[in-house]
């Protein structure tokens, strides 16, 4: 970039003041501070958008060495279930060769045919929701216990709220006098 010194900078004040006159340097000056605050602001964009496209094209790299990997580990697993199904074939020929009955008893048996113990609950679809709901309608919680605990079993403006727990006008008291 350029090489301004201190010295340097003054001398194009000095000329710009003798140039454009003492009356529109300010505006000038403001002027030029705005062109070089959008040149700035446009450089940043020019390199965040390189960094980005230098991120984008590392990440597509990465990509592919998971991709290649991935392949190489389901190549690798391909081929070790069909040496164990070779293994299982020649025991299932050998052990059918000395007794039949316990490998067919054996053989039937999964291990997770029973999930553990554990069944898969099926989300229920039919289930209504909101203010027509029979949970929201018929409340787990009896009358008699919310009257005893003070829960609001009705909805109430606040007006009607104030009307309610205002005293009547024969009730009120009179504005206590300041003196």
């Amino acid at each position: 970039m350029i090489d301004l010194g201190v010295s340097k900078l003054a001398l194009i004040a000095v000329v710009a003041l003798v140039v454009i006159g003492p009356e529109r340097l300010p505006k000038v000056a403001r002027m030029a501070g705005n062109l070089m605050g959008r040149a700035q602001r446009y450089m940043s964009e020019v390199k965040s958008e390189v960094n980005r496209q230098v991120e984008l094209d590392e990440l597509k790299k990465m990509q592919e060495a998971a991709t290649s990997a991935m392949k190489d580990v389901q190549s690798s697993v391909n081929q070790v279930e069909s040496s164990l199904s070779e293994v299982g074939q020649n025991l299932n020929n050998t052990d059918t060769g000395s007794n039949t009955s316990s490998s067919s008893s054996y053989g039937d048996y999964d291990d997770f045919a029973d999930n553990g113990g554990y069944s898969v609950r099926e989300p229920k679809s039919n289930l209504r929701q909101g203010r027509d709901s029979w949970g929201v309608k018929k409340s787990a919680m009896p009358q008699w216990y919310k009257r005893s605990a003070g829960v609001k079993t009705r909805v109430q403006s606040g007006a009607a709220r104030v009307k309610r727990f205002r005293r009547s006008g024969s009730q009120q008291r009179p504005p206590k006098s300041f003196f």
